[in-house]
This record gives structure tokens, sequence and C-alpha cells, in this order.
């Protein structure tokens, strides 16, 4: 049996849940690793309206995340986080398989 470790803050919930009750098509909020970005991977983020028989589901307190099974692998350990601050608003990954980053936030090498 696989333990996956992701998890999502509770600021991460909130955001989700009140993202997704806008728009009543959509369910859960996809968050998927691709090649490209200035270090190599880059975290990609989408509203959906359906998973994928192979997709890590993450619920907390009525938001779902979806995580495909490829990108799982690269962010094992990860904790999905939603920051408001003086730079703006934005959904950070917290990635301790990360041995690089770009000052956006949003690339990453391994």
């Amino acid at each position: 049996m696989t333990t996956h470790t992701i998890s999502m803050t509770d600021a991460a919930a909130r955001r989700i849940a009140a993202i997704v009750s806008r728009d009543q098509s959509k369910t859960a909020l996809r968050v998927s690793v691709e090649g490209g970005g200035c270090s190599g991977f880059s975290y990609k983020f989408d509203l959906v309206a359906d998973r994928a028989d192979d997709d890590l589901v993450i619920e907390k307190n009525n938001a779902r995340v979806l995580i495909d099974s490829m990108s799982v692998i690269y962010m094992e350990g990860s904790e999905i986080d939603f920051v408001d601050d003086l730079m703006g608003q934005s959904f950070q990954i917290k990635n301790p398989n990360a041995v690089a980053s770009c000052g956006c936030g949003t690339s990453f090498a391994i």
C-alpha cells in the first residue's frame, strides 16, 4: 500500500472552497507538475469538473484537490498553501523535494 503525504493548509482549503463555489460546473482544483519554468519544473493549477481514476484526492473542509499520479511523484511530502500578503495572493507549494526554486515560486528543480 502506498501512502501519500501531500496535504493542504486550512487557508488553501478555504480559498479552494470559495473559488469552486462560484462555478457550479467545477468540483475541484487540479494541481499538476509540468516540465518547464526557469528551474526545470513548474506547477499548474486548474479548476476541473471530473477526476481521473488514478488521481490522488485530497479533501479538507469542503475543498478538493486532485493530483495526477505522475505529479504525485514530484510532490510527495508537499503542503499546498494559500498566501495573501503584500506581494499578492497565490497558491504556494511547500515541496521538501525541491532543491532549487525561482523567485516567482512556481518553478522548481529536483
